[in-house]
């Protein structure tokens, strides 16, 4: 094994420190003792720390990448890899790359004035339904678990997908993405998931153009349509204006409706969205319904022949009674 660095030598240990740790350190047991884990290198420094401040080509590459302990202890089962932290995939990457010439110029070449970054984006708002009425029937604490699943799955499912959930607002959540596909699914995915929890979810969903506001908010007619989408869907459904081609294969169209934006007007050309498998229950509610209101209809329609002979017949006698009123009577 390759002697440590000079900056890093081991020294006899000073009074007050356990033999075998090192500064800012901590221990691991194996077997009867306890030493430390060499998380970042032979020396537990990180190479740029342990080379002091001229560092190789070779202390370079290895910031890039994971460093794997060369020499596990016994009974160590796996290397240790050193956690990298993932490069910004947010928006500040899209304000760097957004503006290149801007990033390194002087203060004094700096355009003064706010910038607004505009972005094309896919904003969708998913709401839990009758949560009030949910914790007023269950409690606060199967409330708050409730809403804790509905985070957790949000969450999960978000990353999965690749969808970023911007803010959570209460009983529900704004989430953006730049695939139209992926908001949609994401959407779908909760109004499955919770079908059957004993509360529904609605969704909506708006694609367009809005502007960065402060790094980390949106701005824009796409983002105020989407929220007023979630707030008109009926529980258990979607509403979005997105284009039906981006929609997954296991989610479909029941139909289109006109929505009544408050300060905007009539939306028309609103596709309602269901998964499938909820779509076909519906369909079948549907036809169940349908069926019974064509009963309904048939004892209507016997009801009003029915009241309007009698209507008939009445209006028969109170003329017999009108013709009998109007006859003269003889003189005694």
């Amino acid at each position: 094994m390759a002697p440590l660095p000079p900056a890093v030598q081991a020294g006899p240990p000073r009074a007050g420190r356990r033999r075998g740790r090192l500064p800012g350190g901590g221990y691991a047991r194996t077997g009867d003792r306890r030493r430390r884990l060499p998380g970042r290198g032979p020396s537990g420094l990180h190479p740029r720390r342990a080379g002091g401040g001229n560092r190789t080509e070779e202390d370079r590459a290895v910031l890039d990448e994971p460093f794997v302990n060369p020499d596990p202890a016994p009974g160590e089962a796996e290397p240790v890899l050193a956690p990298l932290v993932a490069p910004d995939t947010g928006p500040a990457r899209e304000w760097a790359e957004a503006s290149p010439p801007l990033v390194t110029v002087h203060p004094d070449e700096l355009p003064e004035g706010d910038s607004h970054l505009s972005v094309t984006r896919t904003f969708c708002f998913a709401d839990l339904c009758g949560f009030t009425g949910y914790t007023r029937a269950h409690g606060p604490h199967e409330a708050v678990a409730m809403l804790g699943e509905f985070r957790r799955i949000t969450r999960s499912v978000a990353a999965k997908r690749g969808v970023r959930v911007a803010k959570w607002l209460g009983d529900g959540a704004m989430l953006v993405s730049t695939s139209a596909a992926a908001a949609l699914s994401l959407g779908a995915h909760l109004i499955h998931h919770f079908a059957s929890r004993g509360v529904q979810i609605r969704v909506g969903a708006a694609p367009g153009e809005a502007l960065l506001f402060e790094g980390d908010d949106y701005v824009g007619e796409p983002v105020n349509l989407a929220a007023k989408l979630c707030a008109a869907a009926p529980p258990g459904e979607m509403y979005t204006v997105t284009d039906p081609l981006d929609m997954p294969d296991w989610v479909t169209c029941i139909g289109d409706v006109t929505v009544q934006i408050r300060g905007v007007g009539p939306i028309s050309g609103v596709h309602r969205v269901l998964p499938l498998g909820l779509a076909d229950e519906h369909g079948s509610d549907v036809n169940r319904l349908s069926s019974d209101i064509d009963a309904l209809t048939n004892e209507l329609d016997q009801l009003s022949s029915e009241l309007g002979n009698e209507l008939n017949q009445l209006s028969s006698e109170l003329d017999e009674l009108g013709a009998a009123g109007n006859e003269p009577t003889s003189d005694r």
